[in-house]
């Protein structure tokens, strides 16, 4: 993993405007880097467990907090900011991810500064504090926010939709309140099934997806005794994470340095000079792969099914890859050519953020060739960011039904 040290943290944040946007966990996140970007600290125990303060680490409470009311409930307000001559960063801490609240803050935006990135995520209050159809409800303001936020922010402005991590099947502490202390244990189910509508929707709209829970879902043992939030340690990862994937998302090189040992970082024993590597050098590159003639690929074979033609039984095309770059192949589906042996294409499934949902949805992805570039972006990279393929509905056998990529 990529780590990084205060100096090329402040460098890579130079006059950059950071919104960071969720519950406490995303508190934390917004702690850890205001940190890191003024000493190569970790945060305490106290200042993780601390909500609302007047002050932390030079930032200043704006709004909410100690100046309001000190709630566990849904109209809890905080928001706080951390500036200087060159950075500046913000927190809106929201309970639901899209409300009232969440268009004043929409407002600010507009009204400027805009920001340079935002951090953005929201789904344990949203599944678990808003009655039964809480994740019905979830999925329609999933909609609802991501295109006011496609609307309101400029297309240089990089947004990261980051998925909520693991969550213990025994919560305790302010979070649930007595009230819904038998949902904890289907929380972690719930917490699944936002992160799946979160990420599909914010893919299809082109926002960057980092996901926390794939990264964190064997780590546990770090995870605090109330079974939502995280050490010090974690949340350093954490921050290490969404600086990476900035940073390849504007193209900027870290060089590498030797991973620390242990759960926590030895600050006495950080060093910026990179270390080199005991590793045998790496093999050489694989010849490329033609998507679209697999036959003719010099060091892989497979057993995909056929396309057929006027000629002949055609070449192998791999069912696991979008038909866009094939000859003889559209948006619309089957040239001309095929319908003899495919029949006539099946219709496309209605438009919305997930059309003919049942048990798992179908996100109405744009085709790909002409979809746009993500925002915010230099070029294209990948790294540590979740990039998904698009997906196609495919007519007649043998591709009756949509595949969807792992994320």
């Amino acid at each position: 993993m990529v780590t990084f040290f205060t100096q090329e943290v402040q460098q890579l944040l130079h006059n950059k405007f950071v919104v960071i946007v969720g519950d406490s966990v995303q508190r934390s996140v917004y702690k850890d880097l205001v940190l890191l970007l003024q000493k190569d600290a970790l945060l305490s125990q106290s200042q993780l467990k601390a909500k609302g303060e007047l002050s932390f680490e030079n930032d200043c409470l704006v709004e909410g907090g100690m100046r309001g009311e000190m709630t566990n409930g849904t109209n809890y307000r905080e928001v706080r900011q951390y500036r200087t001559d060159h950075h500046l960063v913000r927190f809106y801490f929201v309970t639901r991810i899209y409300s009232d609240y969440m268009e004043s803050i929409l407002a600010d935006f507009q009204a400027g500064p805009q920001p340079d990135v935002v951090i953005i995520n929201s789904c344990l209050w949203d599944v678990s504090r808003y009655g039964a159809k809480s994740m019905k409800q979830y999925r329609v303001n999933l909609e609802k926010a991501f295109n006011r936020l496609d609307k309101v922010l400029p297309h240089a402005c990089l947004l990261v939709w980051n998925m909520t991590m693991p969550v213990g099947h025994k919560i305790i502490g302010g979070f649930l309140i007595p009230e819904l202390q038998h949902q904890g244990k289907k929380l972690p189910h719930k917490v699944i099934e936002g992160n799946f509508y979160g990420a599909v929707l914010a893919s299809s709209h082109h926002f960057d997806v980092l996901d926390l829970h794939y990264y964190f879902r064997f780590d546990v043992h770090h995870r605090s005794g109330d079974g939502v939030h995280w050490n010090r340690a974690v949340h350093r990862r954490v921050t290490h994470l969404l600086l990476a994937h900035v940073a390849d998302a504007w193209g900027v090189e870290i060089p590498e340095k030797r991973p620390q040992d242990g759960p926590e970082w030895d600050n006495s024993r950080l060093s910026c000079m990179p270390q080199p590597s005991t590793c045998p050098p790496p093999p050489p590159p694989w010849p490329p792969f033609d998507f679209c003639c697999p036959s003719k690929d010099p060091v892989f074979q497979e057993d995909s099914p056929f396309l057929p033609s006027h000629a002949g039984p055609g070449t192998p095309l791999s069912g696991y890859i979008s038909f866009d770059n094939c000859p003889g192949y559209g948006v619309e589906g089957p040239g001309s050519g095929f319908q003899a042996f495919w029949g006539a294409p099946h219709a496309l499934p209605a438009p919305g953020p997930f059309p003919g949902f049942s048990g798992n949805p179908a996100p109405s992805f744009p085709p790909h060739p002409h979809s746009p570039p993500r925002r915010g972006r230099g070029r294209r990279s990948h790294g540590f960011l979740m990039t998904r393929q698009p997906v196609r509905w495919r007519s007649g056998h043998p591709y009756n039904r949509p595949h969807y990529s792992c994320y």
